[in-house]
């Protein structure tokens, strides 16, 4: 009974004038769209909090299809028994009569099997799909649109949209089906005024598919005030490894100076500010040196401002300066754990997680085997954060940052080492404490699709980095590993994290060796890019390497996700792995190679957040061979078509195109590459030695 209410109130008129359907739903809960639970055949163990944090309990949950009973007491926990097959279905969660749904999922993904927006007749949309669907479920933000707002076709699905989206300045519509045989791939369609987006124009920062994300570290980006300089001055401590200037007010400076905007950047991603240690740590033997803390990884105060990036007040005027042109800020915090000299471990020496495993040996570096315990380093010993008294005080630090500043989220360092309940505690203080807040946070871990995702619900945090594209797609164009890896490494990335997921996508990052370096051959993939990093001066190698950043750069900006660029890699800055991937930023004096990189990143960037389809698209591969690439990005009826060739020889890619571009829709190609079709009505593309195209409909 309770479901009917939920889902059927707007039956009587639907014909006609139609009534707001929607007025009863929950506030909290509705400032994202919630995470789909992937259910396995059987029985499945959730928690409430997963994807509702704000909730301390439910009434109760239903669902017409799925069988769920509760685990504990006010349903933060219950159990659903999922049938064998691909299935969509929805359960709702109940709270003073009203409902919000949470899409689940069954059975596999299956790329041929196929569903994208075809365009919008007044107040509905058209669905194509590849083979008729057997299930539909559609939301409007997350509630459920009753079964007469979805009617289901042979050739595709057709929702019609609820008077309640007319009344918000930015809503959601996803849509969700299910064959026979497969499940399709889920659409997203942002809503202004009830409407769907269709020009990228009326985006903003706070649209989080519609981001480029720039990694910056503090120290070596720009030193916009030399009078808080700092650097250690050690005869252990070697230049590399020292502070060399670089500050919050040289961040601002680059901000105002349009430097951000030149390269289409709408979110920054700044390395730790926490204040670190005044003296060095650490060990390198060859060559010998210890390290200071300018990457401010070693947090001494948790809630204090490092003095050497600058003031409180500098800190503010940066996000200031950030948002004033439309860019968001997140700031990366260090969790895991403090430095020996915090005050708060020497309060509570017991917080942390034992140096010594029962078997003697030291627990240091051990990052599977004990990876929710194991310390960095004999310095900064990692927290106990499964212990209550720990993580209670330690997600307080995090809220004090979005308390004090107006930051936009957080970068979440070290991610699998830090026990659940840590990222079920920080993420429902946040969204009960700033409700009205648009917080996005992104995390690091190194591990299978399915670790990675553990971490990405609702209640946890937003996206992590998607390294499992980024090493397939660097073996491609380091070792000639096929593009049909990286098409696969792809498709499952879909599969695991949604068609609309915002996983970063990188071309590398402060622990990586630099994408160029590898790509030219000036450093070798079988070696120790560390030692290489600090016994040789490392360049690019074959100026090869320029133009295979950039196709890693164009897939990047063409797949789903969020693009991620490491400074210096929208020209192709050199360098072996850390310290020697962190050399100074330059702003100017570049070689040929590195101004016609920039100029093609920058070229990159804009195309991707000026074009709807290559933002909200679904995805689908026309052509996939061992060197060559051919996908297509539709939304509402627009097409961007991408081809990609990872050989070093000229390719031409070409592919029958599928029946939804009936009536030959013409392109231009952006980037100069020829294209047409064939005597044979083939559709193809041409593009030279590790070459990119992105053709896009003419207006």
């Amino acid at each position: 009974m309770k479901r009917i209410l939920c889902l059927l109130l707007a039956a009587a008129s639907f014909c006609g004038c139609r009534p707001l359907i929607f007025a009863d739903a929950p506030l909290a809960g509705q400032a994202e769209p919630i995470v789909p639970a992937r259910l396995q055949p059987g029985v499945n163990r959730l928690l409430l909090t997963d994807f509702l944090p704000q909730w301390e309990r439910a009434d109760s949950i239903t669902s017409s299809l799925l069988r769920i009973e509760p685990a504990a007491e006010g349903w933060t926990e219950f159990v659903i028994t999922a049938p064998e097959g691909p299935f969509v279905a929805t359960f709702e969660a109940w709270s003073g009569g009203r409902c919000l749904s949470v899409v689940a999922l069954g059975g596999g993904r299956a790329p041929e099997a196929r569903a994208f927006s075809e365009g919008c007749d007044g107040s509905r949309i058209q669905v194509k799909t590849s083979q008729a669907p057997r299930q539909v479920v559609a939301l409007w933000q997350n509630c459920r649109l009753p079964e007469e707002y979805v009617a289901i076709s042979g050739s595709g699905v057709v929702v019609t949209l609820p008077a309640d989206a007319g009344r918000a300045d930015r809503s959601w519509l996803r849509v969700f089906a299910a064959s026979d045989s497969a499940r399709f791939n889920d659409l997203l369609v942002p809503l202004a005024k009830g409407r769907p987006v269709v020009d990228a124009a009326q985006l903003t920062r706070r649209d989080k598919q519609a981001q480029v994300l720039y990694s910056l570290m503090i120290d070596r980006f720009d030193n916009g005030n030399p009078a808080n300089d700092a650097p250690l001055r050690r005869d252990d401590v070697l230049p590399q490894v020292d502070y060399q200037g670089g500050d919050l007010c040289g961040i601002t400076q680059r901000i105002e100076a349009g430097f951000f905007d030149s390269l289409g950047i709408s979110t920054l991603w700044i390395s730790p500010v926490t204040q670190n240690p005044r003296d060095a740590w650490g060990l390198n033997q060859e060559p010998f040196t210890r390290f200071s803390g300018y990457h401010g990884y070693w947090p001494v105060y948790t809630t204090q401002l490092d003095d050497r990036f600058g003031t409180p007040d500098e800190f503010r005027a940066l996000l200031d300066a950030a948002h004033a042109r439309g860019m968001n800020v997140i700031l990366d915090y260090v969790a895991n754990h403090l430095h020996i000299h915090s005050p708060v471990l020497q309060a509570h020496p017991d917080w942390v997680t034992p140096l010594y495993l029962a078997d003697g040996r030291k627990n240091l570096g051990l990052w599977d085997d004990e990876r929710l315990t194991t310390w960095f380093d004999e310095h900064i010993p990692s927290l106990d954060l499964e212990r209550g008294e720990v993580c209670a005080p330690m997600t307080d630090s995090a809220l004090y940052w979005l308390a004090e500043y107006d930051l936009d989220g957080f970068r979440h360092d070290a991610c699998k080492h830090i026990p659940e309940n840590y990222w079920h505690m920080l993420c429902r203080k946040m969204k009960s404490r700033f409700p009205d807040r648009s917080l996005w946070q992104i995390g690091e871990t190194y591990g299978s699709p399915e670790l990675i995702a553990s971490y990405v619900r609702s209640g946890m945090i937003d996206a992590q980095f998607d390294f499992n594209v980024y090493h397939t797609a660097l073996d491609v164009v380091v070792r000639g590993r096929s593009v049909r890896d990286l098409g696969g490494e792809v498709d499952r990335s879909l599969a695991v994290y949604g068609a609309h997921h915002t996983m970063g996508n990188i071309t590398g990052n402060h622990d990586k060796a630099r994408l160029v370096s590898l790509a030219g051959g000036a450093l070798s993939p079988d070696e120790d890019s560390k030692l290489a990093g600090w016994t040789r001066s490392i360049g690019v190698g074959d100026p090869v390497g320029y133009r295979k950043l950039a196709l890693v750069e164009a897939l990047n900006c063409t797949i789903p996700g969020v693009p991620c660029i490491y400074q210096g890699d929208e020209y192709g800055e050199p360098g072996g792995n850390d310290p020697d991937n962190r050399r100074m930023m330059r702003f100017g004096g570049y070689t040929p190679c590195e101004q016609a990189t920039k100029e093609l990143t920058c070229a990159l960037t804009h195309l991707r957040r000026s074009s709807m389809p290559l933002l909200y698209g679904d995805m689908f591969t026309l052509s996939l061979t061992d060197d060559a690439w051919l996908f297509a990005r539709v939304y509402m009826g627009d097409v961007a078509l991408v081809a990609l060739n990872f050989g070093d020889r000229p390719q031409r890619i070409a592919c029958t195109l599928p029946a939804f571009f009936a009536g030959n829709p013409e392109f231009k190609a952006n980037f100069g590459a020829g294209f047409g079709l064939s005597p044979a009505g083939e559709f193809f593309v041409e593009l030279p030695p590790h070459g990119f195209e992105i053709l896009t409909k003419t207006e």
